[in-house]
């Protein structure tokens, strides 16, 4: 056999071990996936598992749907519902422009907790009554339909991050925070541009003493942003295993695998967008002495129209409210 033969026979063995290796950690990874979905996998217990402002049954394959994000302050088991959530984002996802609306909802502000019947800081209902009173109570104040959610608590978002190998952030100024065990000071940030593992992108996602719950907010959204583009990028897919490993023991959600993959589109067009929103208001005490975030009723409404009309839902009619001071 000559030598030309003996390198081309050589390159195609090559190139056929690596497409088996490849398909045999797809399947791997795919298998891996659909346990740590079936163990996280959680009911929600409202009546058909759907929204009531859905008037059909939805399928992420086929329609623009949205997810709760809800982290919860603990780092404790995530199936633990009596304690509170230290953020709340809701996404829609639009199939037909691959957009998401990413809207970050301050975790003092005050609205009608369905679950109780009186008027707190939403981030008491989730230990009202765990996912499902956070979801009934963001589609109360919002209107909008909330078809799926995600609960993680602490120990998700460290080890995820741990798990791409940290991300890079600008750190807008100094900070000196708990890490997820709430030892006080152990993480301390200053200004710039830099490499954050799981602890210090923690302590900057959670801080509340530097600015306002808008600004945290913001920072949330761009938080995850970045941990995206990071999970989506070429250098991140060897780490697959390691990132579903770190989410899925400390995740619960009402998400099955097949309505999962209808998701896969958005990670696997590059065009990607999301487009972040804020609700303004005026941060104040009030007559029981507690401090609250009063979200300005324009700004709830344009973020209603919003993120209804990125749902393809008609606007949603309803009498101009002020909450009770």
């Amino acid at each position: 056999m000559s030598r030309k033969k003996k390198i081309i026979i050589t390159v195609l063995v090559i190139v056929g071990l690596a497409f088996t290796a490849m398909i045999g950690y797809a399947a791997y990874l795919y298998n891996e996936a659909n346990n740590l979905v079936s163990d996280a996998h959680e009911e929600i217990g409202r009546e058909n598992e759907k929204s009531a402002l859905r008037t059909g049954e939805i399928d992420p394959v086929d329609d623009h749907v949205s997810i709760l994000f809800i982290g919860v302050d603990s780092g404790e088991e995530i199936e633990n519902d009596r304690s509170r959530s230290d953020a709340l984002l809701l996404a829609t996802f639009n199939k037909d422009s691959n957009t998401v609306k990413l809207l970050s909802i301050p975790r003092d502000s005050y609205v009608h907790i369905p679950e109780v019947g009186y008027y707190t800081k939403i981030n008491h209902a989730h230990a009202f009554g765990g996912a499902r009173a956070t979801v009934e109570t963001v589609e109360d104040f919002l209107n909008v339909p909330v078809d799926y959610y995600v609960r993680v608590n602490f120990n998700a978002f460290v080890d995820l991050v741990d798990a791409i190998d940290g991300i890079w952030y600008n750190v807008p100024y100094e900070i000196s925070e708990p890490n997820s065990g709430n030892k006080r000071d152990s993480i301390r940030l200053y200004p710039g541009y830099q490499h954050l593992d799981g602890e210090e992108t923690l302590a900057l996602a959670r801080t509340r003493k530097y600015d306002s719950d808008i600004q945290r907010g913001e920072r949330q959204q761009k938080i995850l942003k970045a941990i995206a583009d990071e999970v989506l990028s070429t250098s991140s897919l060897l780490k697959l295993d390691d990132v579903m490993t770190a989410v899925g023991r400390n995740m619960s959600t009402n998400l099955r695998m097949p309505e999962i993959r209808g998701f896969f589109s958005y990670a696997l067009d590059g065009n990607i967008q999301i487009d972040t929103l804020n609700l303004d208001g005026i941060g104040d005490y009030m007559a029981d002495g507690g401090w609250y975030f009063q979200v300005d009723e324009e700004s709830r409404r344009e973020i209603q129209e919003t993120m209804r009309r990125h749902l393809d839902l008609e606007p949603f009619v309803e009498e101009m409210y002020q909450p009770p001071n």
